[in-house]
């Protein structure tokens, strides 16, 4: 394995010539599509931003909402144009669902391995919002993962349902994997210097190691988003909160296990979910209507499926890239292994 790792990142100058050239054509190409759109916008055409308005249905229904992949505000792609989950969308829809009578219900489909503190923590007050304000029930069913962020969100329905091989749990917090790699920039002979007004103002820079006391800040701030988080587990679920510390450990539960726990309400399909929320509330007369983000934009349309050319990287280049991926959330309420 280390000789094909060896083979992956082997700098050739060759190569990265090669690399620039390509580079270099495709910024051209994207020169001539920004032109074009700004041609088109120049025009009248409304092709360069935005998202179609969902048309909600006239008489009652219950609305989907789909919490698909990393519950974050920045879900773009190489191009910036987003993908999977949407988090203003989703705010802004559920304003929409609050105001619009026809609305009777919300069906949360969770399908994440968590995501940021934030977020997760905006969208659970939303939903609080929406039962409060509007007295209809909210259903959370869990695909194939509600982990994290994922369980977050789905603590404040009225009933958590789940797919059998569904995974949740992973109650708990992290700061994400902080790396020092002043080493690796020393055997490049690369030297840095950091400038700040105090000891920890730059702490957890990869250039320089975690001192005692910047790993114990960092720790407190874990351990008061955890204790949000198991406060809400607790009161959402009506289990005693050290009852609810023992089991929130950051380990991942299957949907049976969840089920012992009283963590969920219940092991079923889809499509159950669903009969038992009609059955439930009275609304087998409501039609079932999916709200998904759906970009309109040019680019979006021309570039959504299009990636950025993959050019050769040096050693250094290559370990930097693996180390952005992971630092991409400060602090987050996520499943690793999932993620």
């Amino acid at each position: 394995m280390e000789q094909t790792t060896e083979q992956i990142y082997q700098f050739d100058p060759g190569n990265n010539k090669k690399g620039k050239k390509g580079l270099k054509i495709w910024i051209l190409i994207l020169l001539g599509v920004l032109l074009l759109g700004i041609l088109f916008s120049a025009v009248g055409c409304n092709i360069i931003s935005g998202t179609e308005k969902e048309k909600k249905p006239n008489e009652p229904y219950i609305g989907v909402l789909f919490v698909e992949g990393a519950i974050t505000s920045d879900n773009n792609d190489t191009w910036g144009i987003p993908y999977g989950y949407q988090h203003q969308f989703t705010l802004d829809t559920i304003d929409d669902l609050m105001e619009d009578k026809n609305n009777k219900g919300i069906m949360l489909f969770v399908n994440s391995p968590g995501g940021g503190v934030y977020e997760s923590d905006e969208l659970y007050f939303k939903l609080k919002e929406y039962k409060n304000t509007t007295d209809r029930p909210v259903y959370a069913y869990m695909g194939s993962m509600a982990a994290s962020g994922g369980y977050y969100i789905s603590a404040p329905a009225d009933k958590i349902l789940a797919n059998r091989n569904s995974w949740t749990g992973s109650i708990g917090v992290t700061i994400g994997t902080l790396f020092d790699v002043s080493e690796l920039l020393e055997n490049y002979g690369i030297k840095s210097v950091t400038i700040t007004s105090g000891k920890n103002k730059a702490m957890g820079s990869m250039m320089d190691p975690l001192t005692a006391e910047q790993k114990e800040i960092f720790q407190t701030l874990v351990d008061e988003a955890y204790l949000q988080f198991v406060s809400i587990v607790a009161e959402e679920r009506n289990i005693e909160l050290e009852a609810t510390k023992k089991i929130a450990d950051g380990r991942i539960y299957t949907a049976k296990q969840a089920l012992e726990l009283n963590l969920i309400d219940a092991i079923c399909s889809y499509e159950d979910a669903l009969a038992d929320m009609a059955k439930t509330y009275d609304l087998h007369d409501c039609e079932v209507y999916n709200f998904t983000y759906k970009d309109t934009s040019f680019l979006g349309l021309l570039f959504s499926k299009t990636p950025l050319p993959n050019l050769p990287k040096s050693d250094a280049e290559a370990v930097l890239s693996l180390i952005e991926s992971d630092v991409k959330f400060p602090i987050s309420y996520m499943c690793e292994v999932l993620n």
